[in-house]
């Protein structure tokens, strides 16, 4: 029995010295992440992650404006292929937008069409919507406008156009998994602008692509900054409330104090609102003939920067499988809001689980799996 109290002892001595040595170093957000993460048997973040967090709400307008639904509605079932794809990556919502109206939705897992779930980095598109609606509303120039209007203690050269597109410069360690890198610190610290605002420019901004979580943090701290207002009030008044979403939405802040929406992630809404970003996109702008942000804007965002990396615009991800313009919405764990304007389709997939892409390869190999499959659909319904 002594020996057992002895090696507790020691147990809960080494335990006291590697957490004051983490706190040392600045690192006391991991115990959070433990909590949220491994305690609740998970190994990295997960989408019904939002009540672990503090979270901002995202109003919508008491005059909910619904989907309409195709006359065909849900008359053609999902392929075999399609469920089967969707059980193995354990999908939450399956959604496909033909046109102005809702053609084909599932839901799996006990999910349904009201249900939140985190949308990760998908954040990152909506953020660069904001950005260009602040431009639009007068708030900010234009994507050529240094941050150091906003922050001197960046380097002039910074754009705004430069954190959109991927292209800061900035030295952010963008990984998932290493619980000291800087998406970590991110995710579970609780004053994520004290963290930003210690990141240096060390590679000249606006030359090459690099993803980077930390480029779409501080354009939110700008919009912010800017507008001032919270990214979620923001996003509220210019498209939550003026598309009609069918709830309120949240948005995970770094802590009640602090109060920073983490601009790079974490909007949890579900399918059908998500969907309507997607229509918004896709006709350029325009919402049941009003013009809510200015179609060049979502042109010049829909298109790759730089030549060399062709799958990237400015807070989108590109593709041209089938030889279609594709530009859409990505988190992790495979969220996805694909927009194909050739042939007015919008597809929702939120889920838990993603299939990596082959090498060399930008997009996931589900993404071709989910565009793969709606045509099938539609051409058996053809």
């Amino acid at each position: 029995m002594k020996k057992f109290f002895k090696f507790l002892a020691f147990i809960i001595l080494g335990l006291l010295i590697i957490s004051l040595f983490l706190y040392a170093l600045g690192y006391e957000y991991i115990f959070k992440a433990v909590n949220t993460t491994y305690l609740t048997g998970h190994k990295t973040a997960f989408i019904d992650d939002y009540p672990y967090f503090d979270n901002h709400v995202i109003h919508n307008s008491e005059k909910i404006k619904e989907w309409p639904l195709k006359k065909d509605y849900n008359q053609t079932e999902a392929s075999s292929s399609l469920d089967s794809l969707n059980k193995e990556l354990e999908t939450a919502a399956f959604l496909i937008i033909k046109n102005d109206s809702i053609w084909f939705e599932k839901y799996y897992n006990g999910y349904d069409q009201m249900s939140k779930t985190n949308s990760f980095s998908m954040a990152k598109s909506i953020v660069t919507a904001l950005m260009y609606k602040a431009i639009q509303d007068g708030y900010l120039e234009n994507t050529d406008q240094a941050v150091s209007d906003f922050f001197p203690e960046f380097d002039e050269r910074l754009t705004l156009g430069d954190l959109s597109s991927m292209s800061s410069g900035l030295n952010w360690n963008e990984n998932y998994y290493n619980p000291f890198a800087s998406t970590a610190r991110a995710y579970f610290d609780e004053n994520i602008r004290e963290q930003v605002m210690d990141l240096k420019v060390v590679e000249e901004p606006g030359k090459e692509f690099k993803y980077l979580s930390g480029n779409t943090q501080l354009l939110g701290m700008v919009i912010e900054k800017a507008t001032g207002k919270s990214l979620s009030e923001y996003l509220s008044e210019s498209f939550w409330k003026p598309l009609g979403m069918n709830d309120y939405a949240l948005w995970q802040v770094d802590s009640e104090e602090s109060g920073m929406e983490k601009a790079y992630c974490c909007i949890s809404s579900n399918a059908r609102n998500f969907a309507k970003l997607g229509k918004l996109f896709i006709n350029y702008g325009e919402w049941n003939g009003e013009q809510l942000i200015d179609s060049a804007y979502i042109a010049k965002a829909s298109k790759p920067r730089f030549k060399a990396t062709p799958h990237y615009g400015y807070g989108f991800w590109l593709s041209n499988y089938k030889d279609k313009e594709i530009f859409y919405m990505r988190g992790v764990l495979g969220q996805y809001v694909i927009m194909i304007p050739e042939d007015e389709l919008v597809i929702v997939r939120l889920g838990r689980k993603l299939i990596r892409s082959e090498e060399g390869d930008k997009h996931y190999q589900d993404f071709y799996m989910y565009i793969d499959e709606t045509y099938k659909m539609l051409d058996h319904a053809s």
